[in-house]
């Protein structure tokens, strides 16, 4: 299906299963004996979620080798682990630089608010449907599971007003916050949705803010790229899954996040995908460092100064 600025979903289809593979595969990279990132939530999310692959895949019944080789998405839960290290590793600097408010946009099925170990008097907003945010809350409720910093979850859309909700919710733009758009802004919104969202960030964000997103696209244009868009679909239909990448993005050019934070007074330093398997310690991508994504997204930390 086609995206629309008004289309909906929720976590078992459209975008918002997205949502639901990355969690599967931070289940799966736990499992691994050195594992480069430790999510015990993710795997009874995923569960609760119901799609039958990721299932599989975040318990262990399903080899993600196998998965990946199936589906053309090679070392896609290496990809997501090395993204979720480089994103909590940017939160506990920011921590550690005492920064104790933190805005997590489109939090999907992220459950740092949970597994994190914050410092004292940490604030955690999480944005993201109210659907969304009731499922998580519900499932990690059921389980026990009980946040380790204050947590203060914001249902809203970010197509209406989420900054005055934000704010209505407790958030004090004066004080330095940090902000993570995990998975946002790769092609999911319309390239002048992208703008309206770091417009909205920037006047919330005070000095010494800090900002760590990962940007650009999951499907890219060139003929490579689109083949490897086809083959990645092939392969989820075969177990089962409806997730046309191409169809689920926007067409456009998208927006240079680096470049546009640059522009507005902030200090940004950016990384590809390869950084993030050196910093995690993790084997060398090798082919797939010439294969979307790696060769459309990049990776971004940024500072208000």
């Amino acid at each position: 299906m086609v995206r629309t600025e008004e289309d909906t979903w929720d976590l078992a289809n459209s975008v918002g299963a997205t949502a639901t593979m990355v969690a599967a595969a931070r289940a799966a990279a736990s499992k691994r004996p050195q594992p480069v990132v430790t999510d015990d939530y993710a795997e009874p999310l995923v569960r609760a979620v119901g799609l039958d692959a990721f299932t599989r895949l975040a318990t262990g019944e399903l080899d993600s080798t196998d998965m990946e080789g199936g589906i053309g998405f090679p070392r896609m839960v290496d990809t997501f682990a090395a993204r979720a290290r480089f994103f909590d590793d940017y939160l506990a600097a920011a921590g550690l630089a005492g920064l104790r408010q933190v805005v997590i946009v489109a939090s999907g099925l992220d459950a740092r608010a949970y597994r994190l170990p914050w410092p004292a008097d940490t604030t955690v907003y999480e944005i993201d449907q109210p659907e969304v945010i009731a499922f998580k809350t519900a499932t990690l409720s059921e389980i026990g599971a009980a946040p380790t910093a204050q947590l203060r979850a914001v249902g809203i859309d970010l197509r209406e007003d989420w900054p005055a909700a934000l704010q209505d919710a407790g958030f004090d733009p004066a004080h330095p916050t940090a902000w993570l758009a995990e998975g946002v802004l790769i092609g999911w919104l319309p390239p002048e949705a992208e703008v309206r969202l770091l417009d909205s960030i920037i006047p919330l964000s005070a000095e010494g803010s800090r900002f760590a997103a990962d940007y650009g696209t999951v499907t890219g244009t060139s003929p490579e790229a689109q083949e490897q868009s086809r083959l990645l679909t092939e392969g989820w239909r075969r177990h089962g899954l409806e997730m046309d990448l191409t169809n689920l993005t926007y067409p456009g050019e998208h927006t240079d996040v680096a470049a546009h934070l640059l522009a507005n007074g902030w200090e940004t330093t950016k990384y590809q995908l390869t950084d993030l398997f050196t910093a995690a310690g993790l084997p060398e991508l090798g082919d797939a460092e010439h294969q979307v994504p790696s060769t459309t997204i990049s990776f971004v930390r940024a500072i208000r100064i």
